[in-house]
């Protein structure tokens, strides 16, 4: 698993090259964009993935970004859905949702746009274990933070990838291979990459 203080590092050098870039970059009117992705989770309570690389099962997750920016600030909305975040088994049928409101910091111009983003939103857990009928949904306050940096091969059409940290704030109940515990917050990355429409 990557280590907090390697990823804090990570944040520390990007928000620098993201500022020095920016300082060269003219001013831009505002762009909207819309980016669906495909992606896995790994780390912390995503099953069989310790880390990006050592991954037995990737547990694939998919989404759709949108927002705004200009200039070197942006805003995004991003909406996810991992199916069998915490395994796939006979009778255990589980996910988790989010929808997270992002501030961004990067070069919103010209072909390589780099970025860092913070922000806050819900994060949804359900497990159901058949033929037992248990279950439990939790809705939870969460952030994320993470990075990336989009392509652009035209004015409006791109590739865009990140690696992003979600942790909800309060309690949810996960599944583990013993069954149900309760009283533990969520956490884990995600690794994404997706078409990029700008407009």
């Amino acid at each position: 698993m990557m280590k907090a203080e390697g990823f804090v590092r990570f944040i520390r050098t990007t928000t620098f090259v993201v500022a020095a870039l920016a300082a060269a970059a003219g001013p831009a009117a505002a762009d909207g964009y819309i980016t669906p992705y495909l992606g896995y989770n790994f780390g912390g309570d995503s099953a069989n993935c310790a880390t990006l690389t050592n991954c037995e099962e990737k547990h694939a997750n998919f989404g759709v970004s949108l927002g705004s920016a200009s200039g070197i600030l942006g805003f995004e909305e991003d909406i996810g859905y991992a199916k069998d975040f915490f395994m796939a088994a006979p009778g255990v049928d589980n996910n988790v949702f989010h929808a997270m409101s992002n501030l961004m910091v990067g070069v919103f111009a010209g072909p390589v746009q780099p970025y860092v983003l913070v922000g806050a939103g819900l994060i949804r857990t359900h497990v159901s274990l058949n033929p037992t009928q248990v279950s439990s949904n939790n809705n939870a306050l969460g952030y994320d933070l993470g990075g990336g940096v989009s392509g652009f091969f035209s004015p409006h059409i791109g590739v865009r990838g990140d690696i992003r940290h979600f942790h909800t704030l309060q309690d949810v109940t996960v599944l583990r291979l013993g069954g149900l515990t309760a009283g533990e917050k969520l956490d884990y990355w995600r690794a994404s990459v997706g078409v990029a429409f700008k407009f």
